[in-house]
């Protein structure tokens, strides 16, 4: 009897916790779902970052001389420093797989050239223009090899086959304009291919016709001179960015921001710089035009080979060398560090090396550094994920200065193997009296900025170099 009724006092108790279970995890279900929907512009400050969807050509992403370029990577990075967030580059050159990203809230924001139709809106928020563009027929010229004659009315389109992404404005506009003219358009929709390769098919001949942007098609001009885009299928088109229905208070943070931007002379500048500078073929023409060559810099081969002795992606190692040199061998400091890896005259005679040797002597010399620093951290991090930060900083400012932040850490009652929050907090601040002056504190003043932005700008160059270069070598992160 008593065991009965100790069991009927039990399983009420059992059953609430059971539901007091269930309602915390559907909260935490419902607060993750909203976060992916509804996501105003506090939730992206409050999360510190900007996470934007964009293609990569030789117009919106593309990295030049080791450097990340392009109009709509620039008017973004100026959005998201207005913003005074992190701008989180996702690459996607497939139009549906992009939006079908934006609405099940992975990105924010899909920041490319969207031409603003009927459809689009009733799925998406757009913001206001950032440029505006009309759509033309890209054709080749005729000549001895194309006997095709060039196109010139939207009458002579009837009966056409025409490449164009699916997804995109084009398909809608050709399915229009095959209705105003009474005579079916083949409209063959290609799935993963950006419009700049279509237009190279074209080029090459292995297609006859694809549709692009007038101001897009005006640049692939000098890139392929053998193309015709005078061909106008379209009124002129507000060309936007998208964002998730419902987002409405960051879609006016954006159209805010915009209408003041688009009347300075950065904007201005940004415009001329990808749309009609002179430069764009000579920069589309370079070994050093990465969505062409596939190459960083002409030290790449150098750079694979010694990201093998320390057991690094090739890519990181590469942005280590563009942030110290920017490729340069020549590069010394105004404290006398020097060459492609920037080492301390200290250094490089540990190494065997100085301002005489080779470009690869010096890269040889500072991934064998990087490897001795690396030994060091071993010694030292109970928990080593965070490591490659404090690896980084240590090449930069010296390990002493890297395990006084440890210390300082630790005595205020922080984790001195947790980076970000932590140790880079006490490194930042170790140009403070009252942090070099501490008894904990061996190795004296820092002026721990330079360190704490040179961890953020190689990780930052890094992202960039894993956005747009293969990886193609077998090789793993410490």
């Amino acid at each position: 009897m008593f065991k009965f009724k100790y069991i009927k006092l039990i399983i009420p108790l059992i059953l609430m916790i059971f539901l007091q279970t269930c309602n915390q995890n559907r909260q935490k279900i419902l607060l993750r779902q909203q976060d992916k929907t509804v996501l105003g512009l506090k939730h992206i400050k409050l999360r510190g970052k900007l996470r934007v969807s964009t293609d990569y050509n030789s117009t919106n992403y593309f990295i030049y001389k080791g450097r990340a370029m392009g109009f709509q990577y620039e008017m973004l990075k100026e959005l998201a420093e207005h913003l005074d967030v992190r701008l989180e580059l996702n690459v996607e050159n497939d139009l549906q797989t992009a939006f079908s990203t934006l609405e099940a809230g992975d990105i924010d924001l899909i920041g490319m050239n969207l031409a603003v139709t009927k459809d689009r809106r009733d799925r998406f928020n757009f913001t206001l223009a950032h440029s505006q563009s009309k759509q033309v027929l890209i054709q080749r010229k005729s000549s001895q090899k194309n006997s095709i004659p060039i196109i010139r009315n939207q009458l002579e389109l009837g009966e056409k086959s025409i490449h164009v992404q699916q997804a995109s404005a084009y398909v809608e506009r050709l399915e229009n304009l095959s209705k105003e003219i009474g005579r079916g358009i083949a409209i063959e929709k290609v799935e993963r291919i950006e419009v700049e390769e279509l237009i190279s098919k074209v080029s090459k001949g292995e297609i006859n016709y694809t549709i692009a942007d007038q101001n897009v098609a005006m640049v692939n001009k000098n890139y392929y001179p053998n193309i015709d885009t005078q061909t106008e299928i379209s009124f002129p088109q507000d060309m936007a960015w998208a964002l998730r229905k419902g987002s409405d208070e960051l879609t006016e943070a954006v159209n805010e921001w915009l209408v003041g931007f688009k009347k300075t002379a950065r904007y201005n500048q940004i415009y001329r710089k990808y749309f009609l500078s002179s430069r764009i073929e000579k920069r589309h023409n370079s070994e050093y035009f990465t969505l062409k060559s596939g190459k960083i810099s002409k030290y790449d081969d150098l750079i694979k080979k010694n990201s093998k002795l320390i057991d690094w992606d090739w890519r990181l190692l590469s942005a280590l060398v563009s942030q110290e040199s920017h490729f340069d061998p020549n590069a010394k400091s105004w404290v006398g560090a020097f060459g492609l890896m920037q080492l301390m005259p200290e250094t490089a005679f540990r190494y065997d090396v100085d301002e005489d040797s080779k470009p690869e002597d010096n890269l040889k010399a500072g991934a064998k550094h990087l490897k001795y620093l690396s030994r060091r951290l071993d010694k030292v991090l109970g928990d080593k994920t965070d490591k490659m930060k404090f690896l980084l900083a240590s090449y930069n400012v010296g390990l002493g200065h890297i395990l006084d932040a440890r210390r300082l850490a630790k005595k205020n009652g922080q984790n001195p193997d947790l980076w970000q929050g932590s140790v880079d907090y006490y490194l930042l601040n170790k140009s403070k009296p009252e942090f070099y002056k501490d008894p904990v504190v061996k190795y004296g003043y820092c002026r721990g900025k330079e360190p704490y932005n040179y961890v953020k700008s190689i990780l930052l160059i890094y992202d960039h170099y894993q956005n747009t270069v293969p990886l193609d070598e077998t090789s793993s992160l410490e």
